[in-house]
């Protein structure tokens, strides 16, 4: 072999060694980060059942159900952020129940099943003080309607609360909703107001619903079930008919959206 054919294959030698040093590094990197991406999309995707089932159980007014997804979630050993807020998430909707008087909802009065909420939202935002999504779910908790005189828990901390999730995060539609649910609901609240806050919920849900689904995504029945509530108040069934064909399109078992929907209809 030539002086140059020796040096061709040294450097050769010495590429392909390099290339296996960097592979040999490079790699088992590479797998982490493959598998941790995995781990989370599953994580993600098993988030995105359970928020289903607590919606469909809140659609359904299925207390019962929601009641026994407290173990599936309790039994989950992530212990990530999303774990409290979908704690969270459940006693609110059962809160939400207890309050409307649900026969199987009996057990924790909706105060506590409200208090609960907080609480764990409460537990989230102190490992994380900037997950707006947790900051609005505690504020929808703390404007939550209870039964006995339609009193709340805090109505000053849930707007307070709703102000600074709307400062991190001004056009998330969730935020948005439970802003105009505050205004529509608590004491000192005005509808006008909160009619004007209401349409700009559901465009904002229709924003994120025609783009990569999200988690947290639920909201946009319930926005506009709320807007046809409005649109009822300022006289206008046309509207609100047409607001609850939108919430049944997105949710078809919604109970709430069919009485009302039933009440349009029969005049």
């Amino acid at each position: 072999m030539s002086v140059a054919g020796s040096a061709g294959a040294a450097a050769c030698g010495e590429a392909v060694l390099w290339f296996c040093m960097r592979a040999n590094i490079l790699l088992p990197a590479l797998a982490a980060l493959l598998g941790a991406s995995a781990v989370a999309a599953g994580a993600e995707t098993s988030w995105r059942d359970i928020e289903s089932r607590i919606q469909y159980g809140f659609y359904t007014e299925d207390a019962a159900a929601l009641k026994n997804l407290r173990g599936l979630i309790a039994a989950d050993e992530s212990h990530d952020r999303l774990h409290g807020y979908y704690a969270a998430l459940l006693a609110w909707r059962e809160a939400q129940l207890a309050a409307q008087g649900v026969p199987a909802s009996r057990g924790a009065s909706a105060a506590e099943l409200a208090q609960r909420c907080v609480s764990e939202a409460d537990h989230v935002l102190m490992a994380q003080a900037d997950f707006a999504d947790a900051r609005t779910l505690r504020a929808a908790c703390l404007g939550t309607p209870l039964k006995a005189g339609n009193s709340v828990i805090s109505g000053h901390g849930a707007r307070q609360e709703i102000e600074r999730a709307l400062k991190a995060a001004p056009r998330d539609p969730r935020a948005l909703l439970v802003d105009a649910m505050n205004d529509y609901q608590l004491s000192g609240g005005n509808k006008e107001r909160a009619l004007g806050k209401l349409r700009r919920a559901v465009a904002a849900f229709e924003v994120e619903r025609a783009g990569v689904e999200r988690l947290p995504g639920w909201g946009a029945a319930e926005a506009y079930l709320f807007l046809a509530r409005d649109l009822l108040d300022h006289a206008d069934p046309v509207a609100a008919r047409d607001a609850l064909e939108h919430a049944l399109l997105i949710a078809p078992e919604f109970a709430q959206a069919r009485r009302l929907m039933a009440r349009i209809v029969g005049g």
